[in-house]
């Protein structure tokens, strides 16, 4: 997610400038008392499991299961710490732990941060399993998995939450409660930013730092990253999701640094900073280590998930492979020799949709793809909303971290949907902090005429700032004036809210596939509530999305 908001401040704490980080970053070698932030307050029992568990990427016959043991006091995230522990995990199919179907166990040492990752097989399709570790005679917390449909099943619908963007430093995590609670979610989805690289203070959150994020610098080295990771999964709404169903991930920029490309990022000073190379490494390093990811090729996200008949997913890595952002009005946009997917992911992709034989094509991406123009807002909208974009103050229609900054990748993935006939493609979306329905047309410009390739669904952010947050005015306040201008300028824009946070569920059937958004009260109360804001669907066959007036 694009963003310049550094600058703000909280009270009680000073705002850090750019660089004044780095030589915090270099202390982080010296594994000093920062690091223990990662651990909740009170003191670590030896052996426990402060972290919680989780499991992720459900395959008809397996699920990957995690979880992260403190050995011992001292042993915290990023530390290096803490003596080498037996860690076994059990598996069964009921939360008594009475039908017990397997159990295995492995060390976790202080090479992989103490984290444990089990890839559990042999179990049957579109199962509700139960799992916990032990270690020392303590037990873990117990977490609900679920299997994936059968290859060839028949599946009458399924449902998943969707979620991105979440600054720790900006409010509480309760839209991960909200949706942890709902119990009806076979997976859910986060698309991105899982964690924010900034130092405290660094981030936008109404100059209000709601919770101080540890390390207190800017994460750089692998230790960084291990104690960020630990923080986050310190919090207990995120936990409770994390028990509640399998997560399926895939990272953004925040996972390494603002804006990353492949061969650097902008909140990255290469020397002062070390390489970037170095730090991508342990980036990447410390996101498999604490997240229940399985990664198809070895050190990238994208991968391909079956449910069924009824829908196969293709996950997106849109930041190892892709050029260089260019300036906004940069006519090397369009530039061939550019790409976002990379060619052997982008050919991945092709094929995967070419011969899915599913109902539904279902694509996680975590940048937008539906273009965008930002039409004739006035300076006081412009300003904010470029802001957010990371677009120059005076305004141009492009914001080029996206999509619309590689438009020879988007012209040829759309012309390979409409050449082939593929229907019913959905790409689900985070990283811009507002929330759209859209239809992906083949032309913007000549759009409703043009045919409609695709659409997509994009959820605003858990916690990240909107441009309400940002202009620091009441909630709404920006959309309702935003909004309607937006629209005008991109009518393939069914729907865009620019100043509210929440999330998604999107429910499948072989006919549509619909998007519940729901938006909390308020992100800096940790009893914050949950109202459904609106509904769209995609009907089978139709490229098109159409509001609906109920949830699921």
């Amino acid at each position: 997610m694009t963003s310049r908001i550094r600058s703000h401040s909280s009270p009680g704490l000073p705002a850090p400038t750019r660089r004044t980080v780095v030589k915090a970053a270099a202390a982080t070698a010296a594994l000093g008392a920062p690091l223990a932030a990662a651990l909740p307050a009170r003191a670590a029992q030896a052996p426990a499991f402060l972290h919680g568990v989780a499991s992720g990427d459900p395959l008809p016959d397996g699920i990957l299961l995690w979880t992260r043991v403190t050995p011992a006091d001292g042993a915290t995230p990023g530390s290096g710490l803490g003596p080498d522990v037996q860690v076994e995990w059990t598996v069964a199919t009921d939360k008594a732990f009475t039908n017990v179907v397997t159990k295995g166990s492995t060390t976790a040492t202080a090479a992989s941060d103490h984290t444990v990752k089990a890839d559990i097989r042999g179990l049957r399709p579109a199962t509700d399993y139960w799992f916990r570790f032990s270690s020392g005679g303590t037990d873990s917390p117990a977490g609900r998995a679920r299997t994936a449909p059968a290859h060839d099943a028949a599946v009458a619908g399924m449902r998943f939450g969707v979620v991105s963007c979440a600054n720790w430093e900006a409010g509480y995590f309760s839209a991960y409660r909200h949706l942890a609670a709902r119990g009806d979610l076979d997976a859910w989805l986060h698309l991105g930013d899982y964690i924010y690289e900034y130092g405290t203070g660094e981030y936008g959150t109404r100059d209000t730092v709601v919770r101080p994020h540890a390390p207190a610098h800017e994460i750089v080295t692998l230790a960084d990253y291990r104690t960020r990771h630990g923080r986050y999964k310190t919090d207990p709404d995120l936990q409770a999701l994390h028990a509640a169903a399998p997560v399926i991930a895939i990272w953004d920029d925040h996972e390494f640094a603002n804006d990353t490309w492949s061969g650097g990022a902008e909140n990255h000073t290469e020397g002062a900073e070390g390489a970037w190379s170095a730090r991508q490494s342990a980036a990447r390093q410390a996101y498999f280590e604490w997240m229940p990811v399985r990664p198809a090729i070895e050190g990238t996200t994208y991968r391909r998930l079956r449910f069924g008949r009824l829908a196969d997913l293709s996950l997106l890595d849109l930041r190892s492979y892709r050029s260089q952002q260019v300036s906004t009005g940069d006519g090397s946009v369009d530039d061939p020799d550019r790409t976002l997917t990379g060619r052997a992911q982008l050919d991945w992709l092709k094929t995967g949709l070419r011969t899915s034989d599913t109902s539904w094509r279902l694509v996680g991406n975590s940048v937008m793809i539906a273009p965008f123009a930002i039409g004739s807002l006035s300076a006081e909208l412009l300003k904010p909303l470029a802001e957010l974009l990371g677009l120059p103050k005076e305004g141009l229609a492009l914001n080029t971290d996206q999509w619309d900054g590689y438009t020879d990748d988007r012209r040829e993935l759309l012309a390979h949907l409409r050449d082939n006939a593929i229907r019913n493609t959905v790409f689900l979306t985070g990283d811009i902090h507002m929330a759209w329905a859209n239809d992906v047309p083949l032309n913007a410009g000549t759009y409703p005429l043009s045919a409609s390739a695709a659409t997509e669904f994009v959820v605003t952010s858990v916690t990240s700032d909107n441009l309400d947050d940002i202009v620091k005015v009441p909630e709404g306040t920006v959309s309702a004036l935003a909004s309607p201008v937006i629209r005008a300028a991109n009518r393939h824009v069914h729907w865009v809210d620019t100043d509210r946070h929440g999330y998604g569920v999107l429910d499948l059937t072989a006919e549509r596939a619909q998007m519940d958004y729901y938006v909390l009260s308020d992100r800096t109360s940790t009893n914050a509530t949950a109202s459904w804001a609106r509904s769209y669907r995609t009907r089978s066959g139709t490229q098109k999305v159409e509001r609906t007036y109920d949830p699921v």
